[in-house]
């Protein structure tokens, strides 16, 4: 192709601050695959607000303000680290992935669904934790489970190229087994969209699907980042189910809890807060990067009548270190009880 003709099927935005020049292109062949597979009003919504938030990231607005886009911060905490001769003690904590088995008694889950267990990922960053990556997919073939559901952060920036993240989630992809469906997290750009769903992870944005076991039913619903672009609707996520019917929320960041509790979700599943990824003995973190209760900040948790797990996440970002916060997998062993009568707050609607 002349060069003519590749800058014919691509659009250039330039940012110049202090200096600095960053490029950001969007293949217009993208964007019509986004807005046949999202409609036209909210595919340009998604990346008009992307391309807002790229400016205010390199003319320091107030999402520079975010660890993940402060760079100075980053060099500052991986030198002190080396100097000190903790970062390779960090640094190899990041391959030391546990497999968490979080085994829950369900109200209102269908007695066919008994023993179902969703593999749960989260936080993967995998184009920036190579080692973490090879040491997931050794575990992935060590383990049973009936769907895969991602909480998104695929990529280790918050902006620029999503090549090396699409390789990267390719191979990981290509040791999972069964269904897998996601969600898109504060790293992720749409821009990703239709290369995650090319290589068969289906995912959800603001959207539905149902889930067939021994002839029986549940709602998988995912919601678009709720942290970061602010661009989640669950109002629209679940317009189309019942929620008589057992239902499951996906998103990537844990801060929903309130809405959804309130919505009737049945368990959120959701990951983000890398459950503080550089914690004091105990597991303190030292922050969580999210606006909730710390107690929900990784782990098994309720809110009201809804269960929530808060994955610590696979991969790390900011600086590729661990202490007192080992990476992990997630199994969800779901269970049904028989429900008692219900007093007070009400998990349905009656």
């Amino acid at each position: 192709m002349s060069d003519t003709g590749a800058n014919s099927c691509m659009t250039r935005y330039t940012l110049s601050v202090m200096g600095n020049t960053s490029k950001i292109e969007v293949n217009q062949d993208i964007v019509h695959q986004l807005e046949a597979r999202l409609g036209r009003l909210y595919a340009r919504q998604r990346l008009g607000i992307e391309d807002d938030i790229d400016t205010r990231i390199f003319g320091q607005g107030i999402n520079f303000l975010h660890i993940e886009n402060w760079y100075s911060l980053q060099t500052v905490i991986r030198n002190t680290l080396k100097l000190t001769g903790l970062y390779r003690r960090g640094h190899r904590n990041t391959t030391r992935i546990q497999v968490r088995h979080n085994r829950v008694s369900l109200p209102g889950l269908p007695p066919g669904f008994d023993g179902f267990t969703l593999l749960h990922l989260s936080d993967l960053h995998v184009d920036m934790n190579p080692g973490a990556m090879h040491r997931l997919i050794e575990l992935l073939h060590e383990i049973d489970y009936d769907v895969c559901v991602l909480t998104g952060d695929y990529r280790g920036e918050t902006f620029g190229p999503i090549e090396e993240t699409l390789e990267g989630m390719t191979r990981v992809r290509t040791h999972l087994k069964g269904p897998v469906y996601g969600v898109l997290g504060n790293h992720d750009t749409i821009r990703m969209l239709p290369g995650l769903e090319d290589m068969g992870i289906r995912m959800l944005i603001n959207e539905s699907v149902t889930i067939q076991h021994n002839n029986a039913h549940i709602n998988l619903v995912g919601i678009d980042d709720a942290h970061y672009f602010r661009v989640d609707n669950i109002e629209k996520a679940a317009s189309e189910i019942n929620f008589d019917e057992f239902t499951i929320l996906l998103s990537h960041t844990p801060e929903i809890y309130r809405q959804a509790a309130h919505a009737d979700f049945d368990l959120l599943l959701a990951g983000h807060t890398h459950g503080g990824q550089i914690c004091l003995p105990g597991g303190i973190p030292i922050t969580l990067e999210s606006v909730l209760p710390r107690h929900m900040g990784s782990g098994a948790w309720k809110y009201h009548g809804m269960h929530g797990y808060t994955s610590v996440g696979v991969g790390s970002s900011v600086v590729e270190v661990r202490f007192n916060c080992p990476p992990e997998i997630t199994l969800h062993h779901l269970h049904p009880v028989v429900e008692r009568q219900k007093t007070g707050i009400h998990r349905k609607n009656t």
